[in-house]
């Protein structure tokens, strides 16, 4: 009996802990201009916070990059991508939890 309530209170937070879990999205570059950084907030907030890309920025043309977002904002986010040619995309309302990957050219206008 003593076995099951634990198991019982175990199974019900393990929501809470799989939702607080680090989401990795893959961020392709299929835009022409260098990827120079990538922030990311809360979707429907201006909390935007730096992401590591990497030392340098993610060269245009299809490069990809893998980076850890913390599980704590929740699934729903919005991506902020400033290039080297000077243009900002900002793509609100992104499902990390849905979607494993992220392209920048799908979304940027050509110039």
């Amino acid at each position: 009996m003593i076995h099951r309530i634990v198991l019982s209170c175990a199974c019900a937070l393990l929501p809470a802990v799989a939702g607080a879990q680090t989401r990795y999205l893959e961020v392709y570059n299929d835009a022409p201009s260098s990827l120079v950084t990538l922030a990311v907030a809360p979707a429907g907030t201006e909390a935007f916070h730096d992401v590591a890309i990497g030392d340098r920025p993610l060269i245009g043309g299809g490069n990809a990059v893998t980076v850890a977002l913390d599980g704590k904002e929740g699934c729903r986010r919005d991506l902020r991508a400033t290039f080297a040619d000077g243009r900002t995309l900002v793509q609100r309302n992104f499902d990390v939890c849905r979607y494993r990957s992220y392209r920048t050219g799908r979304v940027l206008p050509p110039r």
